[in-house]
């Protein structure tokens, strides 16, 4: 509804096709991902999707084996449509920092960065394999990096530091990995093209301290896969709830998936009880990155911000007495009204 007051008020029609992925698509045909939902999926000129999945402790798809599981869908998708930069915003907005979990003086600060991951290499993608090795079970995860695959994202993340703060922190590990250390030289030289970008090597395990201990120093992370996928998730929270972190998986040229970074929540469904502004939000993301309707995405952000100031969902607790409590429903409603 959001997206078609959007469109009414700027004059652009969207045109929609309904595809199906991970459980919705194991329900229907029996596989989280399937080559038409792919070929679909690539004529379009982005995909918003919408959070799938279920309880593994009661889920039938969560007893297939894991190739077959919904999370292989939306691996396979990013694989097949060469996302590989995925983009989080984490914003406190000012009317939100009493749901900040952090102590208030951090949030005065002012928490507004960019979590640049990459998203089809490391550890989720190299070669998986468990073995008797000398009578005992061995598993083997590989981690595997090319140059050009941290080219490229290296390229985008200084883009967007370019466009934001100037300021761009490599979380690694290059006191451990190899890959860490390509990832260093790589990122040094794509450097050498922006010296208006200001650059800092972090180790992980302290960019995860410094993201609750000083969250405002950060602009734009670039990190790769599996360190990007948990700093992601540690961030949403600064922001008063994973349900206010949007999200963009990008390929080369204007082509990306939006989606909300949180999961598909199955302990509240059917409850009217979720945050719709993660999607509402990846939405805008969509309109400013692919479609090219910034004034549009504009125009959304202001109304999420707008409608804060009075509402929430129950994810966003307040003891404000000036603020209500609404539904997932009356949410969407609202913003879309305030469009």
């Amino acid at each position: 509804m959001t997206k078609r007051r959007t469109g009414l008020r700027f004059g652009f029609e969207l045109n929609y096709t309904t595809l199906y992925l991970g459980g919705s698509s194991i329900d229907r045909y029996g596989v989280p991902l399937t080559d038409e939902t792919v070929e679909l999926a690539k004529k379009s000129d982005a995909v918003l999707m919408g959070s799938i999945g279920g309880d593994p402790a009661t889920s039938p798809w969560y007893r297939l084996e894991p190739s077959k599981r919904p999370e292989a869908g939306l691996l396979g998708i990013r694989k097949a449509l060469g996302l590989f930069a995925n983009l989080r915003f984490s914003k406190l907005y000012d009317d939100l920092k009493d749901s900040c979990p952090l102590k208030e003086s951090i949030a005065d600060e002012g928490i507004d960065f960019v979590i640049l991951r990459e998203l089809t290499g490391g550890l989720y993608f190299g070669e998986h394999k468990t073995e008797v090795v000398n009578g005992e079970e061995v598993a083997t995860d590989v981690l595997a990096y090319t140059e050009s695959e941290i080219r490229r994202i290296a390229v985008k993340a200084f883009d967007t530091a370019m466009l934001r703060g100037k300021k761009l922190t490599l979380v690694d590990k290059a006191n451990v990995l190899d890959s860490s250390r390509l990832w260093r030289k790589v990122v040094a030289q794509v450097a050498k093209d922006y010296p208006e970008v200001t650059v800092e090597n972090m180790f992980v395990d302290n960019a995860s301290m410094q993201l609750v201990r000083r969250p405002s120093q950060f602009d734009v992370v670039l990190t790769e896969n599996m360190f990007g996928d948990i700093l992601s998730d540690e961030a949403s929270m600064v922001t008063g709830s994973i349900g206010m972190q949007p999200s963009a998986s990008l390929a080369e040229g204007t082509f990306g998936l939006y989606e909300p970074s949180h999961g598909s929540a199955p302990d509240i469904a059917g409850k009217d009880l979720a945050n719709p502004l993660a999607t509402i939000l990846s939405a805008a993301m969509m309109l400013r990155y692919s479609l090219g309707e910034e004034e549009a995405a504009c125009a959304i952000e202001q109304a999420v911000e707008n409608v804060l100031k009075r509402y929430r969902t129950p994810d966003l607790v307040t003891q404000n007495a000036e603020i209500e409590t609404v539904g997932c429903i009356r949410m969407g409603d609202l913003v879309a009204e305030a469009v």
